[in-house]
């Protein structure tokens, strides 16, 4: 069997990776070269698990810091409740972690056969029939194969011409990131969310006494005037918030200084379009307040491998769809729910939300995330 694979991003290398024993595979990637970008991303132990069964868990265990405790603050410093990770771990049997997006890149990126790869090639059509699927680049070039993947993000070309009106949604709040040196500003092993009515802002510590952090607040979609913002004016805005907050925007880097509006996908019915099969991003992408777009879209590829191993191609796709559909539905469903309630910016609604948050039993906030950990998906 023939594979293609559009998108060089975590969710497209995964596949690559996963069905490198089950398919002659050929990934696409748009971009001219590889670079490892982005900031820091949390890997739970749903994702880990997953990465088990492809032998490079031990590598980003390398590069990843474990977490033992998530603590949810507000803006003076008090805490409001916490998630034990060490609770997960023990029930589930993986740690949950954070890493250099670019490093987790990198690690996939290195085990992947680079004649497998074609940078800078961009995809303009997808024609299939009964027997196969057929790409079109814009160089001219035509390959074909008997299964596409499209990975190509939340943007997706192959999604959008299958469903025309899926196109992404503003979540109605903006987001800043970085990476910088810790220097005892936090914990080595606590991931922290603080939450007011100036918006919330999140870090955790990463390897390399580095921290990544966030900084999200209510803004209208595509402002230049939030886009401009520097880190001193980042940094003022939360400027009620505990000292570390500032210290941590202001020192970082411009080059590890990103800003971004938030949106996802409203859940879709369909993954599969007979020969072409949706993953990661371009099926189900997701806010970032359950840290699980990449673990997602992990999940997809290891599914979709599993899935071909034990079953021929129709039955195969048929086990992804039902497999994920729903999950990541509720994954996209519960992030959204999550973030609409974090960024409340009414004094009011944002006081006695935190004056309720420590009131809900600890153990309710890790049942919540059961649905994410209990699933295994190494075999």
């Amino acid at each position: 069997m023939k594979i293609i694979i559009i998108g060089g991003g975590i969710g497209g290398f995964t596949a690559a990776l996963a069905l490198s024993k089950l398919a002659e595979v050929r990934l696409y990637e748009k971009a001219p070269d590889f670079k490892p970008l982005g900031t820091g991303i949390g890997i739970g132990s749903n994702a880990l698990e997953a990465l088990m069964g492809l032998g490079i868990a031990e590598d980003v265990l390398t590069y990843g810091t474990p977490l033992t405790t998530q603590l949810f603050l507000n803006k003076d410093g008090k805490i409001l409740n916490s998630i034990d990770f060490k609770k997960i771990k023990n029930k589930y049997g993986q740690e949950n972690i954070t890493i250099h997006r670019g490093k987790l890149h990198e690690i996939l990126y290195h085990h992947i056969p680079k004649e497998w790869i074609s940078f800078n090639k961009r995809l303009v059509e997808v024609d299939q029939d009964e027997h196969q699927v057929t790409t079109t680049f814009d160089d001219g070039e035509k390959v074909e194969a008997d299964l596409l993947i499209a990975a190509d993000g939340i943007h997706s070309l192959i999604r959008k011409s299958y469903i025309p009106n899926s196109v992404p949604r503003y979540a109605g709040y903006t987001c800043w990131r970085g990476i910088t040196e810790n220097n005892g500003l936090i914990d080595e092993q606590t991931s922290y969310e603080i939450w007011g009515s100036e918006g919330r802002v999140g870090f955790a510590p990463m390897n390399g006494n580095q921290l990544y952090w966030f900084a999200c607040m209510k803004a209208t979609e595509k402002s230049h005037f939030f886009a401009t913002l520097t880190q001193r004016e980042v940094s003022y805005h939360f400027r009620k918030f505990p000292p570390n907050v500032a210290e941590m925007i202001q020192q970082t880097k411009d080059e590890h200084f990103l800003h971004h509006d938030i949106y996802d996908l409203k859940p879709i019915a369909r993954f599969v379009f007979d020969r072409v099969v949706l993953l990661g991003d371009a099926a189900h992408a997701t806010t970032p307040n359950m840290g699980q777009g990449a673990g997602q879209a992990i999940e997809d590829a290891v599914t979709l491998a599993n899935a071909l191993r034990h079953f021929d191609l129709e039955d195969a796709l048929q086990e992804y769809e039902e497999e994920r559909v729903d999950h990541t539905k509720k994954v996209i469903q519960v992030s959204r729910q999550i973030g609409w309630a974090s960024q409340w910016s009414n004094p009011l609604l944002a006081n006695g939300r935190n004056a309720v948050l420590p009131f809900i039993p600890s153990a309710l906030l890790n049942w919540r995330l059961k649905f994410l950990f209990q699933r295994k998906l190494n075999g």
